[in-house]
């Protein structure tokens, strides 16, 4: 990410940031894509997307992507009218073409052709090619919870920023964890020379493996862009970034009654909740209980909204002739 991006993300973060209601924004965001040449119902479906992102607290991937996208669109980077439709398809497996359309379009039709395959075949692994950023992935990992579904998302990252291990070339973008070192090899600690460093995975060279395997998955096997053929959608915003996802739904009842297996995790979070903790461990979290409780406190009282951020939106606004952000 830019690191303009960067330092809002951490600003809308901040406690003290003012709030909007998430119905606002998403009417602001409706608003914005119908004037980007979006069909109305399109922009209203994205709009809810990213609405939905910044309620779980995925602030780097929710509105303030919104700038970004638009410009891409205005640039022809991404096509407001896109023709998303299967090209490839068996029972259990389908490749969906996104044509080119915005990323959370593309993923939304993915995960529910995934969802309706698994109801008759059990599992369903569904790729795409030719789509764009879609945000973070929770929104559709989590699409087939309300079908008694297991979700699993891979994608091929929007920019490369992670070389293979033993490399000093950026050729991989999964969203890695760890330290960031120079081409020298040694640590880089200033945010400024963010640019001139390469990421660590997570693990070593176990890291680089899943990564390298994420991207294959994602991007190669659905004739997308991987590795060197990936496009910097921030810095070539006219060019089509031909973005690789795939997404697994999984139907509980091809493998154990839905309601045993509720009660089987349900008695596996009680025991990680449970555990011994170390000192000073107020709690042991369970992944997207954090997200899960922001989004029950951004429900009710707003969605942070730092000037920065706004003050891009407001550009935003002016720039497409629409009415500001309320």
């Amino acid at each position: 990410m830019s690191g303009q991006v960067a330092t809002d993300a951490k600003t809308a973060n901040s406690a003290e940031a003012p709030r909007i209601a998430a119905t606002a924004l998403a009417a602001f965001i409706k608003r914005a894509f119908e004037a980007a040449g979006l069909r109305s119902e399109d922009a209203h479906v994205v709009a809810d997307l990213m609405v939905e992102a910044d309620l779980r607290g995925s602030d780097t991937h929710g509105v303030i992507r919104l700038p970004l996208y638009l410009r891409r669109l205005k640039a022809g980077g991404i096509k407001a009218r896109a023709d998303i439709r299967i090209v490839r398809e068996r029972p259990a497996a389908a490749l969906v073409d996104g044509d080119n359309g915005i990323g959370h379009l593309v993923m939304r039709f993915a995960a529910m052709t995934a969802i309706d395959k698994a109801k008759g075949a059990g599992v369903a692994w569904v790729g795409a090619r030719m789509s764009n950023h879609a945000g973070p992935a929770a929104l559709y990992a989590m699409m087939p919870l309300a079908h008694d579904m297991i979700g699993l998302y891979l994608a091929v990252g929007s920019n490369n920023h992670l070389p293979p291990w033993g490399s000093t070339e950026n050729l991989l973008g999964t969203n890695p964890i760890g330290w960031m070192i120079g081409r020298d090899g040694k640590p880089l600690t200033d945010p400024k020379r963010a640019e001139q460093g390469l990421l660590l995975p997570i693990g070593d060279y176990k890291g680089y493996g899943l990564s390298l395997m994420t991207g294959l998955l994602a991007g190669t096997l659905n004739q997308a862009a991987f590795g060197r053929d990936v496009v910097d959608f921030v810095k070539e915003q006219g060019k089509a970034a031909n973005t690789g996802h795939a997404i697994v739904a999984v139907s509980v009842e091809a493998f154990a009654p839905v309601a045993v297996f509720k009660r089987q995790v349900d008695a596996a979070i009680r025991a990680m909740r449970g555990a011994q903790r170390l000192p000073a461990v107020e709690r042991i979290w369970l992944p997207g209980e954090q997200s899960h409780l922001k989004r029950q406190d951004r429900a009710k009282n707003g969605i942070p909204m730092p000037k920065p951020l706004r003050d891009s939106l407001e550009m935003a606004a002016r720039d497409l002739g629409i009415a500001p952000l309320g």
